[in-house]
C-alpha cells in the first residue's frame, strides 16, 4: 500500500510537472498531458459549437422527417382501408341518400304549406274541437330548412283534444306541438294553447341567398379590424 501511495504521489508530481512553466512556449513543443487536455478541450469545444449551431438544427430537421413520416404512414393504413372497404362505403352512401330522401318528403314545399295547415285544421274540426285561435307566426328560415310557428287554440274535451294531439304525431308531415298548456273553462270544457311547428326544406333560390348571406356576413367579419 505504501509504495502504492508513492507511486501515485510521484505520477502526481510528474503530470504537474508538464503543466509548469507553459507560457510562451509553442503548444506542440508542450508535454504530452498539456496537449492532449488542450486537444480534448478543444474537441470539446468544436463538439458543442458544431452542435448549437448545426447539429441541432440537423437533429429538429429529423425529428419533423420522422413525425411527417409517422403521419403519412397513418394516411396511407387509413386510405388503404377506405380503398378496400370502397364498396361497402358506396353502399352505405346509397342508404344514407335514400335515408335523407325519406326524411326530406316528410318536409312540404313552400307550394304545399296551405295544404298542411289546411290539414291541421281539419283534423281539430273533425274531432269536434273549437279553433278560437289559428295564427301562423313569422317564418324561420334555417340553414336548410324553414321553420313555421302557428298559435292555436283549441277548447273541446279531454279526449277530443288527446285525439288531436295524437293526429297532429300522424300527419304526413312533420308537426310538433310546444309549448302547451291546459285550463279549464267555466263549463267544464279544456282549452289547450300551444304553438304547433311545421317545418319545410328550402326552394333552391332560398338555398342560394342563404349561402350568399352567409358568405357575406363572413366577408364582413373578415373586415372588421
Amino acid at each position: 500500500m505504501a509504495n502504492l501511495n508513492i507511486n501515485l504521489n510521484d505520477l502526481g508530481a510528474q503530470l504537474a510537472s508538464q503543466f509548469r512553466n507553459l507560457s510562451g512556449r509553442h503548444p506542440g513543443l508542450w508535454p504530452v498531458a498539456p496537449r492532449l487536455l488542450c486537444s480534448v478541450g478543444v474537441m470539446a469545444a468544436v463538439i458543442g459549437l458544431g452542435y448549437f449551431f448545426y447539429w441541432s438544427s440537423q437533429f429538429e430537421e429529423q425529428d419533423a422527417g420522422a413525425a411527417r413520416e409517422v403521419k403519412l404512414r397513418e394516411e396511407y393504413r387509413l386510405k388503404t382501408a377506405q380503398a378496400v372497404n370502397l364498396e361497402a362505403l358506396r353502399v352505405q352512401k346509397v342508404q344514407v341518400d335514400q335515408y335523407v330522401d325519406r326524411l326530406q318528403k316528410q318536409l312540404p314545399s313552400k307550394a304545399e304549406m296551405a295544404a298542411l295547415l289546411t290539414d291541421i285544421n281539419q283534423a281539430g274540426s273533425g274531432r269536434g274541437l273549437q279553433f278560437e285561435l289559428f295564427k301562423p307566426a313569422q317564418v324561420v328560415v334555417r340553414d336548410y330548412y324553414a321553420e313555421l310557428p302557428i298559435d292555436i287554440r283549441v277548447s273541446g274535451s279531454y279526449h277530443d283534444i288527446g285525439a288531436f294531439a295524437g293526429d297532429m304525431a300522424n300527419l304526413p308531415r312533420i308537426v310538433t306541438l310546444n309549448n302547451m298548456s291546459l285550463s279549464t273553462g267555466k263549463d267544464g270544457a279544456l282549452t289547450l294553447e300551444a304553438v304547433a311547428k311545421t317545418f319545410r326544406y328550402l326552394d333552391p333560390e332560398e338555398v342560394q341567398a342563404q349561402r350568399k348571406a352567409a358568405a357575406d356576413k363572413k366577408k364582413k367579419a373578415a373586415k372588421k379590424p
